[in-house]
């Protein structure tokens, strides 16, 4: 086993980063440092943990050229759209930051004769969070922001594709004077990662990632009694009205299928739409997809970088000639796209027509670019769809009937549901997922609950 890990970067397969992991004892005195940091943390004044963490949000948005670049080297997003991570970064982490004295207020119970009673939010304890590559901030900042503002500490295990977002969190804190130990991060191989989840010192674990590797790690906990957050991904429907405003439909869906290379959770990867639109709705796709330029993420033109790896492009161009083989259509030609090559992270954008749910690239989670289109004749037709998935991340509708919206919506098995936009997250709405998208729940002040335990106070003021 290797005593290092390697970022190779999807722009030219070259190491960008090379660090070294950690070992056993490093492990083992992060912890006891977490631990012992943590008990005079959780005394800290809510109003000075707000001060502390204002202050690392604003020395990590200062660097936001250099992140951005970075973020585009590790992972490949073409660097005119990295910055937006960064913008995305400190919107969620300053609205956690505001909401946290109403999170975590006592909460009242209402008067009773001779008694005071209230429920006090306390702390977990150490919570580990595991990040991954594809929005490597966006999906970190959820959970380590509101643990550390509801008086737990972090420790941050981030994807070997992208270890600098763990240094770059931890400079960060540093510039700001958090205390030492509250944030720590560490290198890890997979299995040190999972043995650290079996550890006591740990008390929550919030993770993103993967379906399968969801399971390992609620395999790692599954002799203790702690909680565990899994945000596991989707395979996100849209569904687009009759009465939908088709050009904003077509260009929305579009970036919500293709935006980072299709490499998002909540990205659109399969769509159905109202026979009564279908035809101008697949043509101004197939159009809009055409005019993207697959290339160098480091180059200002470039719209559509690689893809994290060989291998995940590979998958996809799998699952795109598997359901050709089986009958489906597909709109994009790839000569269009001269640096796409099999064998590389450089994957053409692909439109599907012709497609079922027998088919893999509508029912598997294909997190690339390439997104299939049904035709239905009816919202009842497009629920059904829509819920015939092992995954319940978000959903979309897009249409001009906003209670028609709501009705539908209810009906669909997601744990967000839009109208007219997709692939955001709001940080005053909960981020949460059914079904195989995972459990636990990030963002707003519902996302403080999984990190707090409540602790009912019931004092009898009269005897």
């Amino acid at each position: 086993m290797s005593d290092s890990l390697k970022c190779i970067t999807p722009v030219d397969g070259s190491v960008y980063v090379e660090r070294p992991l950690s070992g056993a004892a490093e492990v083992e005195a992060a912890v006891d440092r977490a631990r012992a940091a943590q008990t005079a943390w959780k005394y800290v004044p809510i109003a000075e943990r707000q001060a502390l963490l204002t202050k690392a949000v604003d020395a990590f948005v200062a660097r936001k050229a250099e992140i951005a670049e970075e973020i585009s080297w590790q992972m490949g997003r073409p660097v005119g759209q990295s910055p937006g991570e960064v913008g995305g970064f400190e919107e969620r982490a300053r609205y956690m930051i505001e909401a946290a004295p109403n999170a975590l207020a006592d909460v009242g119970v209402g008067p009773k004769e001779g008694f005071t009673r209230f429920i006090r939010r306390d702390p977990l304890g150490v919570v580990f969070v595991v990040a991954p590559w594809n929005f490597p901030y966006l999906t970190a900042v959820n959970s380590i922001v509101p643990a550390l503002m509801a008086g737990n500490a972090v420790i941050l295990k981030h994807s070997a594709q992208t270890p600098l977002c763990a240094e770059r969190f931890a400079e960060a804190f540093e510039t700001a004077g958090l205390p030492k130990g509250i944030f720590q991060h560490l290198h890890l191989s997979h299995r040190a990662a999972l043995d650290l989840i079996g550890h006591e010192g740990i008390d929550f674990v919030a993770f993103t990632g993967s379906v399968p590797a969801g399971h390992a790690v609620q395999d790692a906990a599954a002799k203790r009694f702690i909680g565990l957050g899994l945000e596991l991904g989707g395979k996100d429907p849209a569904y687009v009205r009759a009465d939908v405003k088709l050009d904003h439909a077509v260009e929305n869906v579009v970036d919500g299928a293709f935006f980072n290379a299709g490499q998002s959770c909540c990205g659109i990867e399969r769509v159905y739409v109202h026979e009564a639109v279908y035809e101008p709705f697949v043509e101004g796709v197939a159009e809009l997809v055409g005019k993207y330029v697959l290339g160098n993420p480091l180059e200002a033109g470039t719209t559509l970088g690689p893809m994290v790896r060989a291998s995940a492009a590979d998958f996809v161009r799998g699952q795109i000639a598997e359901a050709v083989g089986a009958g489906a259509k597909a709109l994009v030609d790839p000569a269009g796209f001269p640096a796409d090559k099999p064998g590389t992270p450089y994957l053409a954008p692909q439109v599907l027509v012709d497609v079922d749910h027998t088919m893999r690239v509508m029912s598997e989670e294909s997190f690339g670019p390439v997104v299939g289109i049904m035709k239905v004749a009816s919202d009842l037709e497009a629920v059904r769809l829509m819920n015939d998935s092992a995954f319940g991340l978000t959903a979309s509708i897009w249409t001009t009937d906003e209670r028609a919206a709501i009705e539908i919506g209810t009906q669909v098995e997601t744990g967000t549901w839009f109208m007219n936009r997709c692939d955001y997250l709001d940080p005053a709405l909960a981020w949460t997922g059914v079904k195989d998208s995972g459990r636990g729940c990030t963002l707003s002040v519902i996302g403080y609950e999984q990190l707090t335990r409540p602790k009912s106070f019931h004092l009898r003021t009269a005897v």
